[in-house]
């Protein structure tokens, strides 16, 4: 969808109203003082439909706030899909954005990029960076194919975007001595 021919930040303030602290949106044009949009089950995004056009509540955050549509994806820092309080938000790349995923139910090593290899009898560390698939190595133990992993995401530019990723939260879980200077 092109949403940019549909709406721009000076016909989305006659319709609402923007809480920035709070990421709801009040309706000033309809039912005034009513929260707008509804919960997409599927999705677990905020919806929001002005003028019989659906619109995702983070993006309009982001037109409200900064003046103009995202070029590229926004993302929710928490992970929370609907917090669109505007400090949780942040205009990043598709690449960027899918650096800040939950590690997946089916993750057996508690850390992203680290699985067993069954016919190694190793744990492996890989990444993606631009649809290529870069394997960092295999290692007697999870925590050090993490840390390998880990290394090669803080020196490696592509992956800057990302400063409170999912694996660092899980190496200082099960390492609370990890590297306690740094900022995540």
């Amino acid at each position: 969808m092109n949403e940019k021919k549909y709406l721009d930040a000076e016909a989305l303030k006659k319709h609402l109203r923007y809480d920035q602290d709070t990421g709801l949106f009040i309706w000033i044009s309809r039912t005034i003082g009513k929260v707008a949009g509804c919960l997409s089950k599927e999705s677990g995004y905020v919806k929001i439909r002005i003028n019989d056009v659906l619109y995702l509540a983070h993006r309009l955050a982001w037109l409200y706030v900064e003046g103009y549509w995202p070029e590229h994806e926004i993302d929710h820092i928490n992970g929370v899909r609907n917090d669109n309080r505007r400090a949780n938000l942040r205009h990043v790349t598709g690449t960027c954005n899918a650096q800040n995923t939950k590690i997946f139910e089916t993750n057996t090593s508690g850390y992203p990029g680290v699985s067993w290899s069954k016919e190694r009898r190793a744990w492996e560390s890989k990444i993606n960076i631009s649809d290529k698939t870069i394997h960092l190595g295999r290692y007697h133990t999870p925590i050090d194919a993490a840390l390998a992993r880990y290394t090669f995401e803080s020196q490696c530019p592509k992956r800057k975007c990302n400063r409170r990723s999912e694996l660092a939260k899980a190496i200082k879980r099960a390492w609370p001595e990890f590297n306690t200077a740094q900022n995540y």
